[in-house]
């Protein structure tokens, strides 16, 4: 079964940055690369929304409310996926998951915690 992990969140200052990772320790790096990787997160109160994804095209797709501050890579040896946010603001709180997609298969991981404040 496909899981994937994230790691990385924490509690930081506003104009801070975090590394988010998100990992795939379960399945053979052939079947990672067939995933299309993204990030969304979910606010207290709001429905979970879009921040990054790579599209099946090889590109990236940006939330505009992030644009500019995070940025998505990935890493295929390590079947690893980051998201890089800088200037972090008191908004961007929220649990951010990764999430893969095949043609067939939708899979979430369980999210981690990102805490804005000072």
């Amino acid at each position: 079964q496909v899981q994937f992990v994230e790691s990385g969140g924490g509690l930081v200052q506003p104009g801070g940055s975090l590394t988010l990772s998100c990992t795939a320790p379960r399945i053979i790096l052939s079947t990672f690369t067939l995933y299309t990787m993204g990030w969304y997160r979910q606010a207290p109160g709001k429905q979970r929304e879009l921040v990054a994804t790579f599209t099946s095209g090889g590109g990236t797709n940006v939330a505009d409310a992030v644009k500019g501050r995070f940025t998505i890579s990935k890493n295929n040896s390590k079947k690893t996926v980051y998201l890089q946010m800088n200037n972090l603001k008191p908004e961007d709180t929220a649990v951010y998951y990764c999430r893969g997609t095949t043609g067939e298969r939708d899979t979430w991981g369980p999210g981690t915690q990102v805490t804005v404040s000072s």
